[in-house]
């Protein structure tokens, strides 16, 4: 006894490529979901839950009919595989809208298929006989450092211990170099989740499989209900300056923050890609940095970026003690205050020369 819920496949997948390409994004979706849960069992032809009644999704989408199980009792109850049926659900619904129909014998609502139909499909999971099974001892970061995204001679992402991954330069960078140029992954307009989350779903089935994993292995500061747009929100940057399209980069979003940067990212109109060129000299093994924010004390800096991105700034701005912190606050402000005069455009008009002076005070401010 007890109370099964789950979704239904209505109707089930085919075996297109088109239907092949959107079942290799879902199951990549839940493997990024739930990478570091340890219910989550990935076999050769599978992926098995040991929670509940071990609900499971094939690598073969077109034999899929249900992912269900008990979620009222103890078993249930300790296992937390409500929680998974929920969160899988809402990942196949993004991707596959209205073909995915919830259910739950709570509200005497018992799914599409018979028992003995999807019982007979679960047993076929074990046999391989249409599609291939995916990639599963690919990294979702493959080819990130090709040369099709970077001089891979200057950097190439790393690990960095408490910073996740990050762009490293391997050997040393002059001012003024162009260090990455890169197309986008995707491009969206800014938009509430709600309405986003199906819109990145559906450009997300037209890529290819690799660009699908690149999208998938950038990282998420806001998980939860809406997961593509999650990533979109903690790793877009604007098409130019003032613009309302963002996108998502294979490498460029690997690029961490710091209120003291040596890069500085710019979107190239004409070529229709991002740029990254070095604003000081940078030493091999030296990490490259980009600024998410615009500028300000760091009373104004750190709120603005934590509701942005999700993170707490700890870089070394950030790190220095309050003497030498409330000194560079005040720099930061001239340099607002000292960025806006010049460009005013009626007073660049009316008193060239003082607009002139300010310029050069801004240098020495900066240098400062």
């Amino acid at each position: 006894m007890g109370i099964d819920a789950g979704f239904d496949m209505v109707p089930q997948l085919s075996r297109t490529d088109t239907d092949y390409k959107a079942w290799d994004l879902f199951i990549n979706m839940v493997k990024e979901r739930y990478k570091t849960d340890e219910r989550m069992e990935i076999n050769s032809n599978y992926i098995f839950f040991n929670a509940g009644e071990g609900p499971i999704l094939p690598f073969e989408g077109f034999k899929f009919m249900r992912f269900s199980s008990k979620v009222s009792g103890s078993t249930a109850t300790t296992t937390g595989v409500w929680d998974i049926i929920q969160a899988v659900t809402r990942i196949a619904k993004s991707i596959f809208g209205s073909r995915v129909r919830y259910w739950s014998e709570a509200f005497d609502d018992y799914g599409y298929y018979k028992w003995d139909e999807v019982h007979a499909s679960i047993e076929s999971y074990d046999k391989v006989d249409g599609w291939a099974a995916p990639e599963t001892s690919a990294s979702p970061s493959a080819n990130l450092t090709s040369s099709e995204h970077m001089p891979s001679y200057l950097c190439e992402v790393q690990s960095i211990p408490g910073r996740g991954k990050g762009l490293i330069a391997l050997r040393k960078i002059t001012m003024g170099t162009r260090v990455l140029i890169e197309k986008p992954i995707l491009q969206t307009r800014n938009a509430p989740p709600a309405s986003l989350e199906p819109t990145i779903a559906r450009d997300l089935k037209s890529l290819t499989k690799a660009k699908q994993r690149q999208f998938l292995s950038l990282h998420n500061n806001f998980p939860g209900k809406y997961p593509f747009s999650g990533i979109i929100r903690t790793n877009a940057l604007p098409c130019g300056s003032g613009a309302t399209v963002g996108a998502v980069y294979p490498t460029i979003c690997f690029i961490n923050h710091s209120c003291r940067s040596n890069a500085h990212n710019s979107w190239n109109e004409t070529l229709e890609q991002e740029t990254i060129h070095a604003i000081r000299d940078i030493e091999p093994g030296e990490e490259i940095t980009i600024s998410y924010d615009h500028g300000g004390p760091s009373s104004h800096r750190k709120p603005w970026l934590k509701e942005k991105f999700g993170f707490d700034c700890d870089c070394f701005v950030c790190r220095l003690p309050l003497v030498e912190l409330e000194k560079s606050d005040k720099r930061r402000k001239q340099i607002q205050q000292l960025d806006q005069d010049i460009g005013d455009p009626v007073r660049m008009m009316s008193r060239p020369s003082a607009s002139l002076l300010n310029c050069r005070s801004l240098l020495q401010v900066l240098k400062e």
